[in-house]
């Protein structure tokens, strides 16, 4: 495809326009004119067959798969292949998807003489997570003598994955990526035997019935007493709900503007997130601190049927399989399915294991749905409860700035939130299962702290 520049446009604008109207007024001009207006028309021609085909032999070659991390800077590599080895100036566009937040439109690569393979970076910013393609890429040259742009389009293969961004929990869980072995914090003691069987060893006395081997006593003729340790590899599971509640909107304080002196202080920006982003953030750091304590991690997806299983293991690519079952999950509009998931629950995990949930329990009609099936599972593993603590869910009268009649209902409302919680947390409670409301800006640290707390007093 060949348009017109603006240089040639302008050479209209100069050469036809006057020299016709000139013509047009004296007819004695008017061989002159149409030589001129006819020497530029042959000129554009001209140029115009030159530029026929001048980008077939340029060709683009984009990364097969491009990982990026929602609301952080990145690039995409681009190769330009240029055969004829030709110095010339081409103007790239890729059709990026609207989430993507781009410092220029297109971009121009000079491509040098003598040189075949040229590299041009593109930057961008995603705003969301999820999978992309970019299967065109836009190019454009100049003519010979620069009065035509010579556009083609060439087919390319690109997956864009955008994880979540991590970083916006670095100053909560700073001490997690750091390498001291324990996060950073001081080593306890921990309490109790262990549950792992190691050894058995002659009977010592003081050493309780209870670790007699009596099988071993029986042979041997003389007591023997069993050894325990304390459990090193024991199992993880984070399972997310992403059905309809996860989908509503948290708001979490940005970043201070900077004001100059003697200017208002300038209000903190919010950012906004779902409630899922939130989960799926705080399972990925979670796992991260799994796998420094040496633990196996697993995750499990569902709503209104279970998505997503990954069987806790360990390593880097296990935590990249994690990640990538992760960065496609969006809430669905559907009411969750607690029976099916606590009867795949019950089917596929035999070991004990530690069950973190993240789902939201506000709605009455779900929360007793959620605790008459988890009489399916609560008896063999070790379950752990939470959910991001609703606005305005609070006790009555623990607002001060009630003035208004609107205001008086909205605390009523706040207050039959916080009584139908508080009542989930006693029937709860009275399963074994620990129920915990967490802030939305701490989530990621409350988590790994409940985790730690699990490991120190070794109730899995």
């Amino acid at each position: 495809m060949i348009v017109p520049t603006s240089r040639l446009l302008w050479a209209v604008a100069w050469v036809v326009l006057p020299f016709a109207t000139v013509a047009a007024l004296s007819p004695d001009s008017l061989l002159m004119a149409g030589l001129l207006i006819g020497i530029l028309m042959a000129c554009a021609l001209l140029d115009a067959v030159l530029a026929f085909g001048s980008l077939d032999e340029v060709m683009i070659e984009l990364p097969p798969v491009v990982r990026l991390s929602k609301d952080r800077e990145g690039a995409v590599e681009i190769l330009v292949r240029n055969p004829a080895r030709r110095e010339r100036l081409v103007r790239l566009g890729l059709p990026f998807p609207r989430e993507f937040r781009l410092p220029q439109e297109d971009l121009l690569a000079a491509l040098p003489a003598r040189e075949e393979l040229s590299r041009v970076t593109w930057k961008c910013t995603p705003s969301r997570r999820g999978n992309y393609m970019l299967d065109k890429c836009y190019l454009e040259g100049a003519s010979p003598w620069g009065l035509w742009a010579v556009r083609a389009a060439r087919a390319v293969q690109c997956e864009l994955r955008v994880y979540p961004n991590l970083m916006t929990e670095r100053r909560n869980v700073a001490a997690l990526f750091l390498s001291r072995g324990n996060f950073g914090i001081h080593a306890l003691r921990q309490v109790g035997k262990g549950r792992d069987f190691e050894k058995l060893r002659e009977y010592i006395p003081g050493d309780s019935y209870d670790d007699v081997h009596w099988k071993a006593t029986a042979k041997r003729g003389h007591p023997v007493t069993k050894v325990f340790q304390v459990e090193r590899t024991q199992e993880v599971y984070v399972i997310i709900d992403a059905s309809r509640l996860s989908a509503r909107e948290t708001v979490k304080p940005g970043k201070p503007v900077a004001v100059s002196a003697g200017a208002p202080e300038a209000e903190a920006p919010v950012e906004e997130a779902t409630v899922l982003e939130r989960f799926i953030t705080s399972a990925l750091v979670l796992g991260f601190a799994a796998e420094q304590q040496g633990d196996l991690f697993g995750l499990v997806t569902f709503s209104d049927r279970v998505h997503k299983f990954v069987r806790a293991k360990s390593g880097q690519s296990h935590y990249a399989a994690c990640r990538d079952a992760l960065y496609t999950l969006h809430p669905r509009t559907v009411t969750p399915d607690f029976d099916e998931l606590c009867s795949f629950i019950r089917l596929r995990l035999r070991r004990r294991a530690l069950l973190v949930f993240l789902t939201a329990l506000d709605d009455p009609v779900l929360a007793e749905s959620f605790v008459r099936n988890l009489d399916l599972i609560h008896r063999q593993h070790l379950i752990l409860v939470n959910m991001v603590e609703p606005a305005g869910a609070k006790p009555l009268f623990s607002n001060a700035n009630v003035q208004t009649t609107d205001d008086i209902y909205r605390e009523l409302g706040g207050h039959v939130r916080w009584h139908n919680l508080r009542e989930l947390d006693k029937v709860l409670q009275r399963r074994g299962i620990k129920f915990s409301l967490l802030e939305n800006e701490r989530l990621s640290a409350q988590l790994v702290t409940q985790y730690l707390n699990v490991k120190r007093r070794q109730l899995l």
